[in-house]
């Protein structure tokens, strides 16, 4: 087994002009854990992924079993917001999960029947196996996203960073998602995923980053997912959790 190892963010900040996006953000995780970045809108979550995989101009650093990402950037994994993505480009499914193949691939080379195989393989994973030869833009919110994920999984990475891979697909789709993710764990992978349903942290993950723009807590589900700690984050005289287990912000 590869050794992977933990993920420390030291002092990250993030500044657009005087503006401060996010405040001295510092924490460490291990391998093999599924970490969910939750926070209000406008929290910082996006810019947070961003400036740790160096997207985003930032002070402080992050670092992958000790090195920097530059060192480690063929294993990792990034799946942005879906509205980040241009849709309308014509680009069949096989092909966009060939793209995780790119970093393991010279450039003078093409790709080898592996290379092919593998990304056959990461559709095969994410049921989407039979839309190979579609256009990227004829599936449903939820078959783009599991695209994606398949390209992610076809680059055989040790990191993952999903940002809202939730947002706007069906339940099956998810349900699929969560169920790679959590085979990803077992492979002492390390996840972390942008996400705002606060009802389903639970299960979905093992620890929570919860931010709003400064780090109010990290650590164990059941150690962040406190009303004050929520309260802190979300605003409100009161933030509860209710009988069906979802935060309640009241002001």
């Amino acid at each position: 087994m590869k050794d992977i190892g933990t993920v420390d963010v030291a002092n990250l900040s993030v500044y657009y002009h005087k503006f401060s996006a996010l405040q001295n953000i510092s924490f460490s995780t291990a391998e093999g854990t599924i970490i969910g970045v939750i926070g209000p809108n406008g929290a910082g979550k996006s810019t947070l992924m961003k400036a740790m995989l160096n997207l985003e101009k930032s002070q402080g650093t992050t670092t992958f079993n000790g090195r920097p990402v530059s060192e480690v950037r063929k294993q990792i994994a990034y799946v942005p917001q879906r509205s980040e993505i241009d849709w309308d480009f014509p680009v069949r499914v096989e092909d966009v999960v060939l793209m995780g193949r790119y970093m393991h691939v010279p450039w003078y080379k093409k790709m080898s029947k592996q290379d092919r195989q593998t990304a056959y393989e990461a559709l095969e994973k994410t049921g989407m196996e039979e839309f190979r030869n579609r256009q990227i833009g004829e599936l449903s919110g939820g078959q783009q996203q599991r695209v994606f994920i398949a390209r992610a999984l076809a680059q055989d990475a040790d990191y993952f960073f999903l940002d809202e891979p939730f947002v706007g697909i069906d339940m099956k789709s998810e349900q699929i998602i969560v169920n790679l993710l959590h085979d990803l764990r077992r492979q002492n992978k390390t996840i972390f995923v942008i996400h705002h349903d606060l009802s389903k942290v639970e299960s979905y993950f093992d620890r929570l980053l919860l931010l709003n723009q400064r780090l109010i807590a990290y650590g164990t589900v059941s150690e962040v997912y406190e009303p004050e700690n929520l309260k802190a984050a979300y605003g409100g005289s009161a933030a509860v959790l209710n009988d069906d287990n979802v935060v309640v912000v009241q002001s």
